[in-house]
């Protein structure tokens, strides 16, 4: 396929033969985002400027939103000089309340530990406008030079982020529900225990597609990842002995479309889209499982792990990466028009599955009559071999040979 390459996983449990059908990782480069059209600003977006007497000069639509509009504002301040501001605007009701609100505390979390690696968030709030129910958030504006961003300059962005945070009250969790899209997160809350958190998490995201997938074997799938494989991965990480921090998280951290770039002025790294709470830093990287995605490169998880070692116990990074994919790709499955992620998601966790509780997983498909019990088809995505892990020794060296 023109303009894309395939990589397999970053993890040494190779990706399904579903996803390998369906996604390929794009290899032509983004266009930075450039204004268009005219657009027209609100007046409580005007009220809302940080320096009191600042005049809009111009306004252009800019970029992309999957769920709003995004414009560039071009402003003069009371001492004559101009500046620019970014303005998205979201019209979905109090869903969009909740995606602009999580991502200004988001971004106002992230901006007090790391100020370059996000924009300033200056404001969110409410049009005047009554119908259709329409809420803002106006940010610094960074122009764009190159995205996504290059994997030394994000993972040395991404591990002081994780490494500098530190949770107000010591526990995973946040203080508000941030979205990841339209999904209002279940991450509200304080707990001890990051399997505790997490499977809050996980189970309501997986709440939400039952009903709209209707899949009875996704049903058994999702019974049993969380209630053997969660506890199975996660549990081991504040046991015996070992303690996990709360670290601040993106949590969406991607390219394609957004949310990593190269800052034109600057050469730095920065993100954006954000939609944070406390949790485990690996998590900022399970949706860099995704072929469909450029940080699915080894190099990107390579630079990252190389600035933040792998939490013990070691031996189950694979594994958990797989677990924090979940997240992205069942929010994809049931939001994304057109979205190919269904059997995806039902083979990774039917992987997790063959892996904690193979006995469990045949047991339940067969109450339930489902040929799954017995087709291993249906369940692809096993341990990698020998062979593959060598086949993954070998696409690094090729990759370490192209970046000199």
């Amino acid at each position: 396929m023109s303009g894309t390459e395939v990589i397999d996983s970053i993890s040494n449990i190779k990706i399904s033969e579903a996803q390998r059908e369906v996604e390929q990782t794009p290899s032509e480069p983004i266009s930075p985002p450039q204004p268009s059209g005219n657009y027209d600003v609100d007046e409580s977006v005007r009220a809302s400027f940080p320096v009191h007497g600042t005049k809009i000069v111009h306004a252009q639509n800019y970029g992309m939103s999957l769920w709003g509009k995004t414009a560039k504002v071009i402003v003069e301040l009371p001492s004559g000089e101009e500046k620019n501001y970014f303005l998205k605007v979201v019209m979905l009701g109090a869903t969009g309340k909740h995606m602009c609100e999580g991502e200004f505390e988001s971004l106002k979390a992230i901006h007090a530990v790391s100020p370059g690696f996000v924009p300033e968030p200056y404001a969110w709030g409410k049009y005047t406008q009554e119908e259709p129910e329409t809420y803002f958030l106006l940010a610094e504006f960074r122009d764009v030079s190159k995205q996504p961003a290059s994997p030394v300059k994000l993972a040395a962005g991404l591990a002081n982020l994780h490494k500098e945070s530190v949770s107000p009250t010591g526990k995973f969790g946040f203080h508000l529900a941030t979205c990841h899209a339209k999904i209002a997160q279940a991450i509200d809350t304080w707990e001890d225990s990051w399997c505790a958190l997490y499977t809050r998490h996980l189970g309501h995201v997986m709440n939400l597609a039952k009903p709209i997938l209707q899949w009875p074997e996704f049903d058994v799938v999702c019974k049993l990842t969380l209630e053997k494989v969660v506890p199975r991965l996660l549990l081991p990480l504040q046991s015996e002995g070992r303690v996990l921090k709360p670290c601040l998280i993106h949590g969406d951290c991607w390219d394609v479309g957004g949310n990593t770039a190269l800052d034109q002025r600057t050469g730095d790294a920065f993100v954006f889209d954000v939609c944070s709470f406390y949790g485990h830093n690996e998590y900022d990287t399970g949706n860099w499982r995704a072929p469909r995605h450029r940080l699915s490169n080894k190099t990107y998880i390579r630079e990252y792990k190389s600035r933040f070692p792998v939490s013990p116990p070691e031996d189950d990074w694979d594994a958990r990466n797989i677990l924090y994919s979940l997240t992205f790709n069942i929010g994809n499955t049931i939001y994304i028009p057109g979205s190919s992620q269904r059997q995806v998601v039902y083979d990774d966790m039917t992987t997790l599955c063959k892996m904690f509780c193979a006995d469990d997983l045949k047991r339940d498909l067969k109450s339930i009559g489902s040929m799954d019990s017995e087709n291993e088809q249906a369940t692809a995505g096993m341990d990698a071999d020998e062979e593959e892990e060598g086949e993954d020794v070998e696409e690094e060296e090729e990759e370490e040979e192209e970046e000199e």
